[in-house]
């Protein structure tokens, strides 16, 4: 293993955590959970553990592909929906809020991965962005896949850059291997 990127403790290596926002809509042979479980094995097979919402769609995709190489994926859920967890989880942590979950998701990652969703995902997007933004959370490696993300973004950044804040907060790549490599350089 790549002892650049674990902490060992007691003989125990700790790796780092990227939090994975996403949909939980897509499904087995969608583009959108092939990628996400691509990404899952690649963040896995980089010695990086995953943190999710827990449940279904890129959620279980990547929780997935993460298990199948070795890493551990934690599901962060909250049960509002009646939904079961990823059978893929090797951690389940259970909040009893929208909100709880959300800042523990945040709380959870060493580095962000939002990809394409809807208005959950981009709470979650727009959270972490305003935490880091503003100083009121260490700014971390965050990062965004899919066109919708980056025109909202693009958008966003002229604001932010109107505002004089922090611009380039959130990065943006198409390929899962750009992606992986970025978070390996990011948190080495």
């Amino acid at each position: 293993m790549g002892k650049e990127f674990l902490f060992i403790i007691n003989n125990i290596v700790l790796k780092k955590i990227i939090t994975i926002f996403g949909s939980s809509i897509p499904k087995e042979g969608d583009s959108e959970f092939n990628f996400a479980y691509q990404l899952g094995r690649l963040l896995a097979l980089n010695n990086f553990n995953i943190c999710t919402g827990g449940y279904r769609g890129i959620m279980h995709a990547a929780s997935k592909g993460c298990t199948e190489c070795g890493g551990e994926a934690i599901g962060i859920t909250v049960d509002l929906w009646g939904a079961a967890p990823s059978e893929f989880l090797t951690k389940e942590i259970k909040c009893t809020t929208l909100f709880e979950r959300i800042v523990k998701l945040i709380e959870t990652g060493d580095g962000y991965l939002i990809l394409k969703g809807g208005t959950g995902t981009l709470l979650e997007l727009a959270a972490v962005w305003e935490l880091m933004n503003k100083n009121l959370a260490k700014k971390k490696p965050a990062v965004c896949n899919s066109e919708m993300w980056r025109e909202i973004v693009s958008v966003m950044e002229k604001q932010i850059e109107f505002e004089k804040r922090s611009s380039g907060l959130i990065k943006y790549f198409d390929k899962a291997e750009e992606i992986a490599d970025f978070f390996k350089s990011s948190l080495s």
